[in-house]
Formats: C-alpha cells, structure tokens, sequence
C-alpha cells in the first residue's frame, strides 16, 4: 500500500499552516517527523489518516492486487491515548466487534505482545501512562494496520516504559507494518527512525 499527497496546503484562519507539493509514503516505513511546537506535525499526521482534510490537495490509497482493503490502512494514536471507559481487554476487542470480528486468540496474542496479558480485567482507567501507550498499540495491532502514526508517544514516560514501546514498534516493523513517530525532539523512540522528516517554514523536507 502507498499514500500519495498530491498539492496538499494546510491553512488556518488564512494563515499558511504548510504545504506539500507531492510526498508518497510506503507500508513498512520508519520515519521521525521532526518539527517545533505549532509547525503542524499532529495536523499533518491527522490529514495522512484521513481523519482532517486539507484546505487544498488530497490524499490517495494505492494498494497492492493482493492486499485487503478492509483492513484500516492507517491508525493515528492521539498523545494522550484515548480509552474506552472499560477494561483493558474490551478495548483490545473493540475494533473487531465493530466489524463483527470475534477473535479471542487474536486479543490473547495482542495482549501478550503488549505485556498486558497480566491486568487485562483491570479498568483502562487505572492504567499508568506507559500501560495506556502499550494498551493503544495493542487495540491498533489486533486491526493489522499497514502504517500506524504516533503523536508524541515518548511524552511523560519513564525509561522502562519508552524501552517497551520501542521494542514494540521495531517488533511492527519486522513484520512490515510502517510507522511514523511525531516528536519534537530526539528520544530512543526516533533513534530506530530509518527516515527522518522534517517540518519547518511551513515546507516538509524528506531526506
């Protein structure tokens, strides 16, 4: 699968967020979106998943002849994980129920792939900050997402926790799904990044 933006122009209030001629981004990337606070990099994220639509331009889903396209080609994880009001294996279970999927051996291996497998009855609630991170990608994983986007995922978090999260994003990438990692600044999260992007002066620059 490929996403082609094609004259994207992102504008607020008529002032010029950013623009970007043409960008294509392929399943089974790494990259680190770099940018300052206010350069746009959670608003670029959100157009990429479909979620905000440009002021001008569009982006396009190419797939592959063999490739599904039911499964969510792109998931976007807020900065501060969003949570059903539930325990944690409901919310693992939820994005199948909504498309009438009953899997428990799927939620059981993605529980385990996050280390939750332990506290999968406990309220989401109660989860600390690194525990609601890992909770996020686990309900993202059990979906088979081909790119999954990250805002800011390092932020608040202890050593132990970003460790985890980083092994479990090179574990995604192994297994080719891509992803790209919104940060402001470098952290052992972006160092694994095989790309590294870079939004300022209202322009992306790709390396």
């Amino acid at each position: 699968m490929r996403l082609v933006l094609s004259n994207i122009c992102q504008s607020f209030a008529g002032q010029r967020l950013f623009t970007i001629p043409q960008l294509t981004i392929e399943s089974g990337v790494a990259v680190h979106l770099h940018g300052p606070n206010g350069s746009g990099k959670s608003t670029l994220m959100k157009i990429i998943a479909g979620l905000n639509k440009p002021t001008t331009g569009k982006v396009e889903r190419i797939y592959d002849r063999e490739q599904v396209q039911q499964r969510p080609a792109v998931i976007y994880l807020h900065q501060q994980a969003y949570l059903f009001d539930t325990h944690v294996r409901a919310n693992v279970e939820y994005g199948l129920k909504l498309r009438g999927e009953q899997n428990p051996r799927k939620v059981d291996e993605a529980l385990a792939w996050a280390h939750l497998e332990d506290i999968q009855h406990r309220a989401a609630h109660h989860l600390s900050g690194g525990e609601r991170q890992r909770l996020a990608l686990a309900r993202a994983l059990v979906l088979g997402p081909q790119i999954i986007l990250l805002d800011e995922p390092g932020s608040n978090l202890d050593m132990i926790s970003m460790e985890r999260i980083r092994d479990m994003l090179n574990d995604l990438n192994q297994q080719g799904t891509g992803y790209i990692l919104a940060s402001h600044q470098e952290n052992i999260l972006s160092q694994d990044c095989a790309n590294n992007w870079y939004l300022r002066d209202q322009q992306l620059i790709t390396d």
